[in-house]
């Protein structure tokens, strides 16, 4: 078995198992991130039934995405690395999902294109739960008036809230605080639980896990 199946493989029967110990509701989709990966290294997933794959560059993605994707309308693509505003347009044609809306100029260009091109785009807003100067994101205490302006007035389909949590700290005190602004703003996804995290993710009602290292092994960047 080629071994990046052989990866998914396994993190999908530990998943099950959590599901099942914890008595869990929801089973989170496993988002196969993979960035600097070719096609021929994702194809044994894509083989397999695997649907959702994220990337962390709108370029990579049209370069590697645009073309297989008319021959696999299946696929469900999400930008799950930083967007910048200039990218915007060509983000809401290609991706299915963002799960980096940071800000409002942001949140008024996808507005904008969206209209442009008649596609609606499954949006997850980033949380700077840390408050890291660093790290983009809304910070908690904005979240709401962030939310509503982006629903309301600019018409976005906000499914979720997306947390990357400070390194070297317990994540699980993060996904708890996310998992509780969802709740308080009836939010049902939850985009939170990478590579080094994703069982405490899952345990703390993640929707969405980005698993790149876990799934394809480290990248070799040149």
């Amino acid at each position: 078995m080629h071994i990046t199946l052989n990866n998914l493989k396994l993190i999908n029967n530990e998943i099950k198992e959590i599901v099942t110990k914890k008595q869990l509701k929801i089973s989170p989709e496993i988002i196969a991130v993979s960035k600097t990966f070719s096609l021929d290294k994702i194809l044994p997933i894509i083989e397999s039934g695997h649907l959702h794959f994220g990337e962390n560059k709108v370029q990579e993605a049209e370069t590697k995405w645009v073309n297989f994707k008319k021959q696999n309308t299946d696929i469900k693509l999400h930008m799950v690395g930083k967007l910048q505003s200039n990218k915007a347009k060509k983000a809401v044609e290609i991706f299915e999902y963002i799960h980096s809306l940071d800000n409002l100029k942001l949140a008024k260009k996808i507005s904008y294109f969206e209209k442009e091109l008649n596609k609606k785009t499954k949006l997850f807003i980033q949380v700077n739960l840390g408050n890291e100067q660093q790290k983009s994101g809304i910070s908690l205490n904005e979240l709401d008036s962030f939310y509503n302006h982006c629903s309301r007035d600019l018409s976005l389909s906000i499914i979720g809230l997306m947390c990357l949590p400070p390194t070297n700290t317990n994540s699980e005190n993060y996904f708890k605080i996310l998992k509780e602004a969802s709740l308080k703003l009836n939010i049902q996804h939850l985009s939170m639980g990478m590579s080094s995290d994703y069982i405490q993710a899952a345990v703390h009602g993640s929707t969405f896990l980005r698993l790149g290292t876990a799934i394809f092994g480290e990248r070799h960047i040149s």
